[in-house]
């Protein structure tokens, strides 16, 4: 895995090839970056399934009731076809984007 710690986030990024591999290894290694926002980058998936995607699902929840942002970036499917309980973009920097406006809400007390 590669990680790049930033001000507000830390990115996330697989070495391998295997999208399930790299949600259950970020569930096993989660006490690392608890207290993060995050961005996953999936850019390197172009032919993804939903399912794959929702592989993230469980550890998105969790991250998200720690008011922390859990962003993954993706162009394998349409906007359409994700569901609303995940968030997903096709670029890191939408991703920079949607966890400022998460911070701002935060803020905000939202």
């Amino acid at each position: 895995m590669i990680s790049e710690e930033n001000d507000t986030y830390i990115l996330l990024k697989d070495e391998r090839d295997d999208i399930k591999d790299f949600a259950l290894f970020l569930d096993r290694i989660y006490d690392q970056f608890k207290e993060k926002n995050l961005i996953i980058d999936l850019l390197q998936y172009n032919k993804v399934s939903l399912m794959d995607l929702i592989s993230f699902l469980e550890l998105s929840d969790k991250h998200r009731a720690t008011k922390q942002s859990f962003v993954m970036v993706n162009t394998a499917l349409s906007m359409d076809e994700i569901p609303d309980e995940l968030i997903i973009v096709p670029t890191i920097q939408e991703a920079q984007d949607v966890i400022g406006m998460e911070e701002i809400e935060r803020d905000l007390g939202f």
